[in-house]
């Protein structure tokens, strides 16, 4: 959608589109590091995105179902166990906090990069971390559309030529699927199990 801002009288482009908190409907998040930059390839700050993830859990009432964090993106799988509960502003508090850290750390440790995620809004000047537009999400309910999405999920890391195995991938639900233990953030295990592995 085209947009012009009257403080600066520029045209911008934003991303607009409808989100669905559907009562009972799970979510799967995807959104990636501004410019695809590898800001999730270090423990630090994956460490970061586990703990708002977890705060986030004991905050608001949500299951979480899957999970991976790879080096420029993430995917969620979360179910709203409050019908009344919006999941987007959810992720966007989750995404704040490893931002508002990440930059932090950047500022004091390495400046250089503040720059190349200096971006004008108006009068105002910020730092990037996430692209902007707030990714992709979508719903699902059945039962088969959410086992093709954990698996979908679980996959990336191989996909990307990572680890052999999606279990191999420390920062990803797989483990705790595969009965791994310790995991980084441990499963609610609401899913459905005996659907899991129905083909």
């Amino acid at each position: 959608m085209r947009i012009n801002d009257p403080d600066s009288a520029k045209v911008r482009y934003e991303k607009r589109r409808q989100r669905l908190d559907e009562a009972g409907e799970a979510r799967e998040f995807t959104f990636c590091c501004y410019k695809r930059f590898p800001f999730l390839g270090n423990d630090r700050t994956r460490k970061w995105f586990v703990g708002a993830l977890n705060s986030a859990k004991e905050k608001y009432p949500f299951d979480l179902w899957a999970y991976v964090i790879m080096p420029d993106h993430v995917h969620l799988l979360l179910y709203p166990r409050d019908p009344a509960l919006k999941l987007g502003p959810v992720v966007g508090e989750i995404k704040e906090e490893v931002g508002r850290k990440t930059v932090s750390h950047l500022r004091r440790f390495a400046p250089e990069w503040l720059s190349k995620i200096s971006v004008q809004e108006g009068k105002r000047q910020r730092h990037r971390i996430w692209q902007p537009g707030g990714g992709f999400d979508r719903n699902a309910t059945e039962i088969r559309t959410l086992h093709y999405m954990i698996n979908y999920i679980h996959a990336n890391p191989v996909r990307r030529g990572l680890v052999e195995r999606p279990e191999d991938w420390y920062w990803s639900s797989a483990q705790w699927y595969a009965k791994v233990q310790p995991v980084p953030i441990q499963m609610d295990s609401t899913f459905p199990m005996m659907y899991l592995n129905d083909k």
